[in-house]
This record gives structure tokens, sequence and C-alpha cells, in this order.
């Protein structure tokens, strides 16, 4: 993050999300006089809910499956909120945790893995996100540390696995190189609910984890492979913000390519980045998708630099076919 960046972040409640989605930093959250924050819940189906923030920056979107097998949950927040979000999990449920899935590496979505983990709480994750971890750490206030051995995940894919608790038949399936090159979306087949991570945000332009191993033609893919499992009673839970429809994955999906293709045609004329963003070729989505941390400018640089490392990766694919041919 560029100290300009830095500077850009305003921590109120409508954009504190900025700091934490960059390299998992969960240093960014700033020291409230009053700290107003805490979780909502909503039923989404039987036994199945959505954990949402109010009053101010949470995390993402948490769910979580409850019934007679146990307790099934989807990212963990923030360790500034473990106890909210453990007092949210009760008005649910008085059991414990059985398993915790990591929709991706980012802090704001895993940021309690140590707690729950020395809880006893299993954590389950794509096995590119286990290795981030392992091989990087964790991001906080002091820079990148070792991570702790209770926040790993112990049990990892690396395509899909399934789960059969509580009469509900969970798909856990990998998107590659989307969000992140660890993602995670959990398909719950008979309560027709979807939980994405961040392969999507509600009516908001998504953030793209280039440093993390995501690509925006990934990004794309992973949402129409969303898109082919939801029918119009679909709930699907994103990443952050509010609960979602197939028509609002929809929209996303319309608005990505759409932003991709006006982008696409500039690089093809030999528009710099500078002179793309002067343009504002994304103006006709601002007021519909713009928000505090992924601007209509910022959203044009990423689709700018998503088009370019596109670019290069196929020149690369190229270069290695024909230095193989014969």
């Amino acid at each position: 993050m560029t100290n300009n960046e830095d500077n850009e972040m305003k921590l109120t409640t409508k954009i504190t999300l900025a700091g934490c989605l960059i390299a998992s930093s969960l240093s960014c959250i700033a020291e409230e006089k009053k700290d107003t924050r805490s979780f909502k819940t909503t039923q989404v189906a039987p036994g199945l809910y959505m954990i949402a923030g109010v009053g101010g920056f949470t995390g993402g979107n948490i769910g979580l499956s409850t019934g007679v097998d146990g307790v099934v949950m989807i990212d963990d927040s923030m360790p500034p909120l473990l106890g909210r979000m453990k007092d949210a999990i009760s008005s649910i449920t008085p059991k414990p945790v059985d398993f915790l899935i990591n929709t991706h590496v980012h802090g704001d979505h895993t940021g309690n893995n140590e707690a729950m983990g020395k809880s006893g709480t299993r954590i389950v994750a794509h096995e590119n996100l286990r290795l981030r971890m392992v091989n990087k750490g964790v991001m906080t206030s002091n820079g990148d540390v070792p991570a702790p051995k209770a926040a790993l995940p112990v049990i990892t894919f690396s395509h899909s696995m399934n789960f059969h608790l509580n009469d509900q038949d969970a798909k856990i399936f990998h998107v590659s190189e989307a969000h992140t090159d660890g993602d995670a979306v959990i398909y719950f087949k008979q309560a027709n609910v979807i939980h994405t991570g961040d392969t999507m945000f509600s009516n908001m332009f998504p953030f793209i984890d280039f440093n993390n191993g995501g690509s925006l033609d990934g990004y794309i893919e992973a949402q129409k492979t969303i898109y082919k499992l939801a029918n119009d009673k679909t709930k699907i839970i994103p990443g952050h913000g509010e609960l979602a429809t197939k028509a609002d994955l929809k929209n996303s999906i319309e608005m990505l390519k759409e932003s991709k293709k006006i982008i696409a045609e500039l690089v093809a004329k030999g528009k710099s980045e500078e002179e793309i963003v002067a343009l504002n070729p994304l103006a006709k989505f601002h007021d519909k998708w713009n928000w505090g941390f992924i601007t209509t400018e910022k959203m044009t640089r990423q689709v700018y630099k998503g088009i370019k490392a596109s670019g290069k990766k196929k020149h690369k694919h190229h270069k290695k076919e024909k230095d193989h041919s014969h």
C-alpha cells in the first residue's frame, strides 16, 4: 500500500474495509472513541445463518450452519471483535463451533483463527491459503509475523470437498486465481444458499488481490461458475455487502465484462494507464458501483492492470509453447 493510498482511506464506518483487504492487514482498523460495532444475524434457510456487521466494519460476512451434527462456521472476523462475534453465535446456538471454513487468506476473514483453533475448532481451507500462512506468515501492526500454529488450517483441499452435516450437503470448491489464489466457495445444495467469500462484493466494485494470486479473468470466471449453480431462488452470501441474488450476480458479471472490454479497447490503441484514467471510461458505473475503497478510478486502474497481467501471461505461455515446438 502506498502512502497516498493510505492517506486516501477515511476510517469511517463506510470504508474501514479498505485497509483490511490490502495484504490481510488488521492494523488499519482505527480505534474509535466509542466502538459501536456489533453483529446482526439473519436466517437464510433452516439451520443456516448470515452474520453481518453493523455500526462499523467487522470483517467479511460470516456463515453459520447449525443442527444435530454440530456447528460449521464460514470466516471469523477480526480479533477486536471476538467477543461480540461469539455473542452473535451464542444467540443462535449454545454449541461450540466444530469446523471453521476460511474462504481466503485476508485477515478480515481469518483474524480469529488462532482463538478458534485454540478452542478446538478444526479449520478448513484451500491448500494455497495454508501455504501462504506458513510461508509468508500473517500481517499485524508490527509487520508480517509467523502464523501461530493454532491459526493454521488443519484440513485442506486442492479442488473440492464435501460436508454432509445438519441435513445439508455442502460442497466446498476452489475457484482459481480469482480474488486470491486460495479462494473457496461453499454451496449448500438443499438450502440453495451459496457463500462466495470475496469472489463477490454485493453491488460494489470488487477488490482483486493481484499480490496474493488474484486475477481479473479468474475473478470473472469464478462469478460465472457460481452463476451456473444458482437459480432465481438462490440466496447468495457475499464476502461483503447485503444478501444477494442471482440477478445481483448477473449484474456484477456484466459490469466486469463490459469494464474489461472498454478498457481493453483503449489498451489496444496504445493508451497508457494514466491516459485511460483521465478518460474516465467507467463513468457509467460510478453511481451504482463506486465505494470508499474501490472507487471508479481505482477500479479503472485495477482492470487495466488485470488486462496487462493477462497479456503477459499469454505471451509467456505462447513463448513456452514456441520454445518446445519441433
